[in-house]
């Protein structure tokens, strides 16, 4: 079995195209005072920062020194598919789990020593530089479980095989918490019982880590502690719910903004539900409150549909008044009940109707097909037509980046994945000749 993980890929993908970053700390993710780290570079690991972690606390922990950068989204996708399918060449069947990490089981690889594997592994770890510029680190093992901890251990960049008989002398000694599938209250709950490591787990008879742990993974999980691990790499399955969310820097606290949001949170969305090709039935909205309360609430149409405006004004007609809910700080929208089968309702303009929502039905032709999508409330946060990140395009300079923007001048760093570092320049920000590009024009 094999797992194969990119190593700190977000940030990895902005050093690849940005050449300029290569080698200083990177930290990707929202860029506001709720922001969140969604990906480090190994320079900015050194100093402590990692995924998950507030922005702020990332950036105080790194220093000035740090380059934040916005999530480029499309991108990191498109780099994604062009790994894996590469790699579904030697390996037709990958269980992806991530845009950047994948389980394989080649057959050819069934009985054979390390040094086979080994070498099998830098042929994968190579055909992934060749097609994208990126490192990976690979781990092997007899299961799932034992790859991932082995790639854990090769990175970064790196390749760890654990052979069967060093496999139980490696997983005594780990700590608990790197069993998939236990997490910080799990961790807790054992360490109380003085079960810190994952040999004191595999010693406890199972009866009593299944009343610790529960009946339904305890079992499982002294399993795998005692390096028993028969499930199969399989292709996963197509995901049941496409959604969008978004936490503001100011909590929301007027219907109006709030349903500025929604409407954006859905609008997202709604591109990822038309890039997945299938049409929708059900639309949750998602509310996390100021205390950190969430409120959740689901409508379901009597039809699958792949309208934007029907599916909106669904999202809109759930949407809760702060002075009644309360402060908002995270809106979300999500569609499930996804289906290849699209019908259309016989009462569309029913579907539209928002009380309370101004222009909740789209203008309509005389057909009955929508000529106008729902106009969006503009939410808190404004809209600045440069930022730090953005993808830019000049026909003197070509493709670049702004690297900072304010007090009417814009500075861009015209720079490709093929370019070396390049050179900066800044502009006014009326500038007719700077405009905005698509992310792919980094990959030059």
């Amino acid at each position: 079995m094999l797992h194969l993980d990119m190593d700190a890929f977000f940030a990895s993908v902005e050093q690849l195209t940005r050449p300029t970053l290569r080698g200083r700390p990177v930290l990707v993710g929202g860029l506001g005072g709720r922001g969140v780290v969604a990906g480090a570079s190994y320079e900015a690991r050194v100093f402590g920062a990692r995924s998950a972690m507030p922005m702020h606390q990332a950036r105080r922990l790194v220093g000035p020194g740090a380059v934040v950068l916005p999530p480029r989204g499309r991108l990191y996708g498109m780099l994604s598919k062009s790994v894996f399918d590469a790699l579904r060449g030697p390996m037709p069947v990958l269980e992806q789990l991530s845009m950047d990490e994948a389980f394989g089981e080649p057959a050819e690889l069934a009985g054979v020593d390390p040094a086979t594997v080994r070498r099998y592994c830098e042929g994968l770890r190579a055909l992934v530089f060749e097609e994208s510029g990126l490192v990976a680190s690979i781990g092997a093992g007899s299961g799932k479980q034992v790859a991932k901890i082995a790639s854990g251990l090769a990175k970064p960049n790196g390749i760890t095989v654990i052979a069967p008989e060093e496999q139980q002398e490696l997983l005594d000694g780990l700590p608990v918490r790197k069993l998939w599938g236990i997490g910080p209250v799990a961790e807790d709950k054992l360490k109380r019982l003085g079960i810190e490591t994952i040999g004191s787990l595999a010693r406890t008879p199972e009866s009593e880590v299944a009343s610790i742990l529960g009946t339904t993974i305890g079992p499982g999980l002294h399993r795998l502690a005692r390096g028993i691990d028969n499930r199969p790499v399989a292709e996963r399955a197509e995901s049941k719910q496409v959604s969008a969310e978004t936490t503001y820097a100011t909590d929301i606290v007027t219907l109006a903004e709030l349903r500025g949001a929604v409407e954006s949170s859905a609008g997202s969305a709604f591109a990822r539900l038309q890039k997945d090709g299938r049409a929708a039935r059900t639309v949750v909205l998602k509310l996390k409150k100021a205390d950190m309360s969430i409120v959740t609430r689901s409508v379901t149409l009597p039809y699958a549909t792949l309208d934007r405006p029907t599916l909106v004004a669904a999202a809109q007609r759930q949407v809760i008044d702060p002075l009644e809910l309360g402060p908002v700080r995270l809106v979300g929208v999500g569609f499930a009940g996804l289906s290849t089968v699209r019908q259309g309702s016989l009462f569309p303009e029913l579907d539209l109707d928002v009380p309370g929502y101004p222009d909740s039905a789209a203008t309509r032709n005389e057909g009955g097909d929508a000529v106008s999508p729902v106009q969006p409330i503009p939410a808190r946060e404004p809209d600045r037509r440069w930022h730090p990140g953005l993808d830019v395009r000049h026909p003197d300079f070509g493709h670049g980046w702004v690297q900072g923007a304010g007090h009417g001048v814009v500075t861009v760093r015209f720079e490709t994945r093929t370019t070396g570092p390049g050179v900066a320049r800044t502009f006014k920000e009326d500038d007719e000749q700077l405009e905005h590009a698509g992310v792919e024009g980094s990959l030059a």
